[in-house]
């Protein structure tokens, strides 16, 4: 259900992480765990209010706990569902052939699944993965003002396995205060998929004659540009926290990443999953 903008607004509810879709620029909604969403780029210029209510309710189970643990879980749920296992961060560690899975059926469907390598400018260059079918969901999510598809695999170990090869020579991580100050310099993504292709070239071959020629796949796309809504990039960086400061106030001047740029600060809102808020408009 989505909040009706031509009046006032006051919702609250639990929050989820940003609902995004790839337009120009990006389209975002504030996600409550209930359904609801507010159209955030209406709101750009306008001053906001975000009010955390004092309870956190686990996006899973629904049980109120005191501390949120892997964005949006109570420490039960973390402990036992798969999607909170250290192997989501770290898929190279996939232990499934283990037999030792939290959850089978739920690693069949979501890691059995597609998963791309990929590389995007965000805070600069940087090497990713993710599933097929969150692409371009992961790229928005990271900030990434470019992005391209480089090689596809068919599940997630494969895709760890390779990302640590380019993780030897470029980044695989994202240097948030970078990325929300908007100055990025311009990459070609195409010339450094064939730089990088060549450097990891035998690591890779070292894969597929482990797992078979066919597991590592090349592909031939490009680059994918993305604008952000924002009217102005904050000169320095200073970010919110709900646990501090329960109250956030000021004019949203951009949204990039899962962080709202506002004129006195930023705030990541997928780092608050679960928190009850409130907001103002």
């Amino acid at each position: 259900m989505s909040i009706d903008l031509s009046e006032p607004l006051h919702t609250q509810g639990a929050l989820r992480k940003m609902q995004v879709v790839l337009s120009t620029p990006v389209e975002y909604r504030l996600a409550f765990n209930d359904g609801q969403t507010v159209k955030l780029n209406d709101l750009l210029g306008q001053p906001i209010e975000l009010q955390y209510e004092g309870e956190i309710h686990c996006l899973h189970c629904g049980r109120k706990t005191s501390k949120s643990f892997n964005q949006g879980y109570c420490y039960p749920c973390f402990k036992r569902l798969p999607q909170c296992d250290s192997c989501i961060v770290k898929p190279e560690l996939c232990h499934f052939h283990e037999g030792t899975c939290r959850d089978p059926a739920w690693g069949e469907q979501n890691c059995f699944a597609p998963h791309v390598v990929y590389l995007a400018n965000s805070s600069g260059l940087k090497v990713g993965i993710t599933r097929a079918q969150q692409i371009p969901t992961r790229w928005i999510d990271q900030g990434a003002v470019s992005a391209l598809p480089i090689l596809e695999v068919d599940n997630r170990l494969h895709s760890g396995l390779v990302e640590r090869i380019f993780a030897e020579h470029v980044s695989d991580k994202t240097n948030w205060r970078t990325m929300l100050k908007g100055d990025q310099s311009e990459i070609d993504l195409t010339e450094e998929r064939a730089r990088l292709l060549a450097l990891c070239a035998d690591s890779l071959a070292s894969l597929r004659a482990t797992y078979g020629e066919a597991s590592i796949r090349e592909l031939d796309r490009e680059p994918v540009r993305i604008e952000y809504p924002v009217l102005e990039y904050p000169a320095k960086v200073s970010s919110f926290n709900f646990d501090k400061q329960p109250r956030v106030t000021g004019t949203l001047l951009g949204i990039k990443g899962q962080y709202l740029l506002l004129d006195t600060g930023v705030i990541n809102i997928r780092k608050f999953g679960a928190y009850q808020v409130s907001i103002r408009a």
